[in-house]
């Protein structure tokens, strides 16, 4: 997981127009170069800190801190960014990092209080900020992988938006596999993950097959570990084929990548 305090700086200077990089809180030498070419813009001493001058020269974007406010809808700012940003990480992303409290943060954040056990209001206060300090959710089951070829995007940030799986480069048609024995819970079109399918494993642990061209398993038939449930192709929001496979917790989106190293 990325600086959600960096991540909040890229989100500003993106909206000042200095940045185009990715929202990724990585405070690597295009950030800095970002702040500097802020700084000049506005006369201030252009040493590539963000500092409390520059901070206030970001404006609205540029505050305030973290964790000074409750937050709710129709919220603007820093504090707003870094909790989309530490949303994303524990597994509810909510659209693209713009420090903007929409409905979608509104929805992100209380599917996250209620996977956190906490009171569900849609109001961001110190019991949400101290859950998101929790260690993020992994797996608790050992997992394969569906496509036994190299990893392309992994988890994580892309751009301004959140990559909740991990994408799987391979021919149209290749067999995909059940990453473990489960039950079918859903198999068919769904929005942007095209042709999908989901298996359930036990103990909240369900697994994402998407974008496949064709769908092989129904929902309730239960399938073993390295069974067929689809084969790969480019339906949905796709732009060649490839597997994207994610993996959830109760519901968080988590990254695969632990629970497929202690499969080997």
């Amino acid at each position: 997981m990325g600086d959600p305090s960096v991540a909040a700086l890229q989100v500003a200077l993106r909206a000042r127009g200095t940045y185009a990089g990715p929202v990724d809180g990585v405070a690597g030498r295009a950030t800095t170069a970002a702040v500097v070419r802020f700084q000049r813009r506005l006369g201030l001493l252009a040493d590539g800190i963000a500092g409390p001058r520059t901070r206030a020269a970001l404006g609205r974007p540029g505050r305030p801190a973290y964790g000074s406010r409750e937050l709710a809808s129709g919220a603007r700012g820093w504090d707003v960014a870094s909790l989309q940003f530490r949303l994303a990480w524990h597994g509810f992303p909510s659209g693209p990092f713009d420090g903007t409290f929409g409905p979608r943060l509104d929805s992100a954040l209380r599917r996250f209080q209620d996977f956190a056990g906490l009171r569900v209001d849609g109001v961001a206060g110190r019991g949400t900020f101290a859950a998101l300090r929790r260690p993020l959710p992994r797996s608790p089951l050992r997992l394969r992988l569906p496509v036994a070829l190299p990893i392309g995007d992994g988890f994580g940030p892309r751009g301004v938006r959140f990559h909740t799986g991990i994408d799987i480069p391979a021919a149209h048609g290749t067999a995909v596999l059940a990453a473990r024995r489960g039950v079918v819970a859903f198999a068919g079109l769904a929005g942007g993950y095209g042709r999908l399918v989901v298996v359930a494993h036990g103990r909240g642990v369900e697994t994402y097959y998407a974008h496949l061209s064709q769908v092989e398993v129904g929902v309730g038939e239960p399938v073993r570990h390295g069974e067929h449930v689809g084969l790969v192709g480019s339906s949905g929001h796709s732009s060649g084929p490839h597997l994207h496979f994610e993996v959830r917790v109760r519901g968080a989106a988590v990254d695969p990548l632990p629970a497929l190293r202690t499969s080997r």
